[in-house]
């Protein structure tokens, strides 16, 4: 199973948590799960430059947190603090909701895979040799404390008349241990001559998180 199964999805409530904490009814359910989908894709698109990992969204009855977590901060929050109310306002329009928003910053973009892998996708996105950077990555992984890493990029690598992958793992990538820390992503690279490339990123980090509660998102 752990083969084929989403790594984050088979650990929640384990060492991973939900990126939306919220309830709701079958009438408001769908109407919030779209609106979080509209969140995230202009957060993404917004902050790209800023190296957006996560962004997490809490609802209580009054009151819509979401928290963005960046490896680069000062580019969201600007000059006094005048970028992330911009944020604040543009989200604000989009929603029609009373938000608040917080920054966290990622100590070590190395280790988050959705920051490997959007890295890896902009590199083939710009032509360049799909197994050196491959080899650069998984360096780059390892060197940053890493226990292991695995990357796969599958499409028409270099522009080749027929897709194949290539395929990097360094260290251990344990696929069954459920307590074990495995962060994944998976991001497309589009390409004007060869369509899409998809690279995957699994990064086994080097220390277990504690078993996240039942309650833990409950704010008292």
């Amino acid at each position: 199973m752990g083969q084929k199964v989403n790594p984050l999805a088979f650990r929640l409530g384990i060492n991973r948590d939900w990126s939306s904490r919220w309830f709701a009814g079958k009438n408001r359910y769908k109407e919030l799960l779209a609106s979080d989908i509209k969140i995230r894709e202009f957060v993404m698109e917004k902050l790209k430059v800023a190296g957006v990992a996560r962004v997490l969204i809490e609802r209580s009855i009054n009151k819509l947190s979401i928290t963005v977590f960046v490896s680069r901060p000062g580019v969201v929050i600007g000059r006094s603090g005048s970028g992330i109310e911009e944020l604040r306002k543009n989200l604000e329009k989009l929603t029609g909701e009373k938000i608040s928003i917080n920054v966290e910053e990622i100590k070590r973009p190395d280790l988050n895979s959705y920051l490997v892998a959007r890295s890896l996708a902009d590199q083939i996105e710009k032509r360049m040799g799909v197994k050196r950077i491959m080899v650069q990555a998984a360096d780059r992984v390892m060197r940053s404390g890493a226990r292991g890493v695995k990357i796969i990029c599958s499409g028409r690598l270099g522009g080749s008349e027929i897709a194949r992958y290539e395929k990097r793992v360094t260290g251990s990538i344990p696929l069954h241990t459920l307590r074990a820390d495995i962060d994944y992503a998976c991001v497309p690279a589009k390409t004007l001559t060869a369509g899409v490339t998809g690279v995957k990123v699994w990064i086994y980090k080097p220390e277990a998180k504690e078993e996240v509660s039942d309650t833990s998102f409950i704010r008292r």
